[in-house]
């Protein structure tokens, strides 16, 4: 199939290289025209702006967005409404909130654009070998566009998921799904590392991603991690977290369904990010009020 494709970051350059290796014609868009000119050199072609972009691709357009979610996504499409004709069709493959989504949808079907929203997973290595993908949008344009599908994602890897929207609250919440794995994981090396007895993670973590209910993609990079460094001590322990976890929160509060252990996934990672706060140092106040505790003096 022939598509443009604008945004060529880490995710959105291994996308488009997936692509373009299994044969469709993609034109690509950038603001690095490094990036633009890389893949070039790998059969795309090129587009100075989203003008020609645009002109490259004839009526009825697949028009592919891998932008940063938020304002990027929004100003994009509002560089590329009046470029585009009726039947055409957005995919915004990016991190966007669902509600941003449904937003976006309503904009462009005013001038007969049709929107899909594709929650992308699977990180730099499925983007580049066979992502997962969920498709939220008119289903028709869905329909359209499943051949791109079917060659970006592994086997069962994608799926229409509803209306627009749908397919960027899946995706939210598979990631906030993701958060309360892997601090399950992380919880559950610290206990074994502070044990009496004396564990080699890496080989824990080897055993664990063979035959046991633990097992995935996540404890093979648990494997991963360890053999560079059994302690880790390369890494800082702050953890950030890009919105999608903060939003699931969100949801839950709005629907009213009980998700603690994501809600104090996502805590958890606010709380990484300080070897100096409050919470801790208010507890330690408390008991020493209530019973006397020792405390630790501040430098």
């Amino acid at each position: 199939m022939k598509a443009g494709f604008i945004g060529l970051g880490k995710m959105g350059n291994n996308m488009a290289q997936h692509l373009l290796e299994c044969g469709h014609d993609l034109v690509v868009y950038d603001l690095s025209i490094e990036a633009v000119a890389a893949l070039a050199e790998k059969g795309a072609t090129a587009a100075a702006s989203l003008q020609e972009l645009a002109c490259l691709l004839e009526s009825p357009r697949i028009i592919w967005l891998m932008v940063p979610a938020g304002a990027s996504v929004d100003s994009t499409i509002e560089l590329l409404v009046p470029l585009l004709e009726q039947r055409d069709i957005v995919v915004d493959g990016g991190n966007s909130r669902y509600k941003d989504s449904e937003r976006r949808a309503a904009r462009l079907k005013e001038v007969g654009v049709s929107f899909l929203d594709a929650g992308t997973s699977g990180g730099l290595e499925g983007a580049l070998q066979g992502a997962c993908i969920m498709v939220g949008g008119e289903k028709t344009a869905y329909d359209v566009i499943e051949p791109l599908l079917k060659d970006l994602c592994v086997e069962n890897g994608y799926g229409y998921m509803g209306r627009s929207g749908s397919g960027h609250f899946a995706k939210m919440v598979h990631n906030g799904i993701e958060y309360g794995m892997m601090q399950a994981i992380g919880e559950g090396f610290n206990l074994l590392d502070a044990s009496d007895y004396d564990f080699n993670l890496e080989e824990v973590s080897r055993v664990w991603a063979h035959g046991s209910v633990i097992r995935g993609w996540l404890m093979e990079l648990m494997v991963r991690a360890l053999q560079k460094d059994p302690k880790l001590d390369y890494l800082q322990g702050s953890i950030a977290d890009s919105g999608e976890g903060r939003w699931t929160v969100e949801a839950s509060l709005e629907h009213e369904v009980s998700i603690p252990v994501i809600a104090a996934s996502l805590f958890t990672r606010f709380r990484s990010r300080s070897n100096d706060n409050l919470s801790d140092r208010v507890v330690a106040a408390l008991r020493h009020e209530f019973g006397g505790h020792a405390f630790i003096d501040k430098p």
